[in-house]
């Protein structure tokens, strides 16, 4: 098994990802085409005031990081065949139901699709549909997570820019996780929904599992599950280990920095207030006027900084960090799916010792169901050191660039306190040569 990144379980008696309790009561369930995710906007920072800073900037290592991610991402981008973007969302009203609906382009060289490029209209309700069928013809495969059923009162109002933006972000991702999966980009489910009009998505839903079908599938995973594995394979059982301390890691540092963002735009409101006190001040004593009109304008210039600061940790590490607390959700998801799927084989199994009559029938659905574990506990095992160095590669990627944004930023207000000090022993040298003559 590949090496594990979470280490030392935290002892819990909850293991499953909980919301914040100081923010338990501001939650509203949706229905199914309300749902929000927590992945914020993205919006790139920019220089507030370029003048404190020279070209020697361009060699530090922050720079060095992002020519380093630069690089990463062309190679990506040579190896790829498809290309799917997420965009130009609208909104639909009827006598029913108001929606959105979101253009999805797709670009590609392969030679199972009939042209290279297409461009459909698709809503929320599709890309659940999608994760579905996925899951389905796949259950031991990492489907990667959609957006949460669930939106914080006043965070956003149904269907605002941010709303609307924040969806929009996460099913680009989640298409593209998909069209970067091996055996998911193949899919001829995965096909139809970049292809299909909509019209012929909808006839294709229809042909899916029944009600009674599903509900049958349904009703086999709580058997199993109630009957429980008895012989789960050690590296499997490693697997829900890891699983569970990836969760609660992961759950843990995404609830510490989000509270470390709301205490910082707490801390943001009294920063705001220094610079306008520190003028007033100034307006009142006269031989201090100058500092203190100095001073206001260096705690402007860091509010300014530590403002895009929160922003960029709101808008870049806190959405990689939620996603993947829900990943943990999903592997523990396909881990009980693989072990009702070996519940289902071993109780084959005691059936045929214990049966005399039709005993070639039963034989015949032991071997089936032996095949589809093997085959199971197969694509669990790559999919599992697949989705391992794609998480990896995703996480070092957010914390380099954090890592690169916080010198950014101690650079900024650095700089804005030198070039403070700086004025003041100019002031206090002209000062004394007026003083001695």
């Amino acid at each position: 098994m590949s090496e594990s990144i979470v280490d030392n379980i935290v002892p819990s008696g909850n293991s499953s990802v909980a919301i914040p309790t100081d923010i338990s009561g501001q939650i509203l369930d949706l229905d199914e085409d309300d749902d929000l995710e927590v992945f914020s906007k993205d919006t790139s920072t920019t220089l507030t005031d370029g003048s404190s800073f020279n070209a020697s900037m361009q060699t530090s290592p922050a720079s060095m990081i992002n020519q380093y991610k630069l690089e990463e991402e062309e190679e990506d981008a040579d190896t790829k065949d498809i290309f799917v973007t997420v965009d130009n969302p609208e909104s639909h009203v009827t006598a029913i139901e108001t929606y959105i609906t979101y253009r999805v382009e797709t670009k590609t060289t392969r030679s199972e699709f009939d042209s290279s490029e297409f461009e459909v209209r698709r809503r929320y309700q599709d890309f659940l549909w999608l994760k579905g069928r996925l899951e389905e013809a796949h259950p031991t495969l990492i489907v990667h997570p959609l957006p949460e059923k669930f939106v914080m009162k006043g965070m956003v109002e149904r269907f605002n820019e941010d709303f609307i933006e924040t969806r929009r972000r996460a099913l680009h991702k989640f298409l593209n996780k998909i069209a970067q999966h091996p055996i998911f980009s193949s899919s001829e489910d995965f096909k139809i929904f970049l292809t299909a009009g909509t019209g012929e998505l909808t006839s294709h839903k229809k042909q899916g599992p029944g009600f009674l079908s599903r509900m049958g599938e349904t009703v086999k995973a709580v058997a199993a599950a109630v009957r429980g594995v008895r012989n789960r394979p050690q590296e499997f059982t490693d697997m829900q280990e890891y699983a569970e301390a990836f969760s609660q890691k992961i759950s843990s540092l995404d609830k510490i920095t989000q509270r470390i963002i709301r205490e910082q735009k707490e801390y943001l409101e009294e920063l705001k207030e220094c610079g306008p006190t520190y003028t007033l001040w100034s307006q009142s004593e006269e031989e201090l006027a100058e500092p203190l009109k100095n001073v206001a304008g260096c705690e402007d210039r860091c509010y300014k900084e530590t403002e895009e600061q929160v922003k960029h940790l709101n808008d870049h590490l806190i959405p990689v960090l939620h996603e993947y607390v829900l990943c943990a959700d999903t592997l523990k998801a396909v881990l009980r799916r693989r072990d009702n799927i070996q519940a289902d084989f071993e109780g084959k199994a005691e059936a045929l010792a214990t049966k005399k009559a039709d005993r070639d029938a039963m034989s015949d659905e032991l071997d089936k169901a032996e095949n589809r574990l093997e085959g199971a506990n197969n694509a669990l095992k790559s999919d599992w050191i697949r989705w391992q160095k794609v998480m990896r590669s995703d996480l070092r990627s957010a914390f380099i660039d954090t890592a690169e944004r916080n010198v950014s930023y101690y650079e900024k207000c650095l700089a804005v306190w030198e070039t403070f000090l700086q004025s003041q022993r100019t002031d206090a040298e002209g000062n004394g040569k007026v003083d001695s003559s």
